[in-house]
């Protein structure tokens, strides 16, 4: 199960914290956004199994990917915003077998997650 809060509305150059609460059995966990009739796409995510972080090109510089004091917890705390970072933003877990490696890229990519949380819609709008 994966509860994401934090969304809202803020002005151009504010930031945003995101934090997504999940339980269940995973080693990979990750944020995603998706724009109305565009495709899902990988903002950033931590592979537990060697605890490396992927981040988007284009935000990266602004956001960062990290666990809370609790570990279930995962928040995306998002800085100098964006017109162009408003979507509705969503967290996902999945389970990476033992023997497969997954590239920073791969670990962006919304088919290797398995379960989804509700989305927060963040819109950045002067």
């Amino acid at each position: 199960q994966l509860q994401a809060s934090g969304g809202g509305l803020v002005q151009p150059g504010e930031s945003l914290r995101l934090s997504c609460e999940a339980s269940g059995s995973y080693n990979v966990i990750g944020w995603f956004r998706q724009v109305p009739g565009k495709e899902r796409e990988g903002v950033a995510s931590i592979n537990d199994k060697d605890d490396k972080i992927s981040i988007r090109d284009s935000v990266k510089g602004r956001f960062t990917i990290s666990r809370g004091s609790d570990k279930n917890t995962v928040n995306l705390q998002m800085n100098s915003l964006k017109p162009e970072d408003t979507a509705a933003y969503y967290c996902a877990t999945g389970s990476i077998p033992d023997g497969i490696y997954y590239s920073s890229r791969d670990l962006l990519k919304p088919v290797i997650y398995d379960y989804w949380g509700q989305g927060t819609l963040v819109t950045v709008s002067s």
